[in-house]
């Protein structure tokens, strides 16, 4: 069984929105078509907490792109997005959201990153379940969600692809890394 997972096909990540990206509404007609191929389903979305570790706002005197010591790990910050229940997390005006099957809320807890789609998510057990053995990656940002959520899914034994033409980086410059470190790491294709 095969499984599309959308992720991150959020207003906010749509160009103009608080963490947009450029381009990232032409990837709307893509999922869109995409959609019907496949046996299942799954959108992933970012849906943080105001309070979200990763937010500046929640750093007095930080501000996006800083990066902060919280712990023993470095965390990179981020202007607010996403949050829970706001105009920002809804889905990319277009999107046929209906044919969705499953919805993953991913970035939940206010203490953890929340890259992947399958961090902090019933993701895993769900596919399983549902006996998928592969899995179909797009959407946003390349270098961060796509990057994170392929590895995890080698790491738990599904035969990952990286649809490359569906999905779009936050800094383009760091896109050609993020696409060498995955293809390696996963052993699964980038298309």
């Amino acid at each position: 069984m095969r499984a599309l997972l959308l992720v991150n096909l959020q207003i906010d990540f749509y160009p103009g929105g608080a963490t947009g990206i450029a381009g990232g509404d032409r990837l709307i007609p893509i999922a869109n078509e995409l959609m019907p191929q496949f046996d299942l389903v799954v959108a992933a979305r970012d849906w943080h907490p105001a309070e979200h570790c990763s937010f500046a706002s929640t750093h007095l005197w930080r501000r996006p792109g800083q990066v902060i010591q919280l712990g023993e790990r470095q965390q990179l910050l981020w202007q607010m997005h996403c949050v829970q229940e706001s105009f920002g997390a809804e889905w990319m005006p277009g999107l046929q959201y209906e044919r969705f099957d499953v919805i993953v809320n991913k970035g939940v807890r206010p203490d953890t990153d929340g890259y992947s789609a399958f961090a902090d998510t019933e993701l895993q057990s769900i596919l399983q379940e549902r006996g998928v053995q592969e899995i179909w990656l797009m959407g946003m940002a390349t270098e961060y969600d796509i990057v994170a959520t392929a590895l995890d899914a080698a790491r738990l034994h599904f035969k990952t692809t990286i649809l490359k033409h569906a999905c779009l980086p936050l800094d383009a410059t760091k896109e050609a890394e993020a696409w060498w470190g995955v293809e390696k790491e996963i052993g699964g294709a980038v298309e």
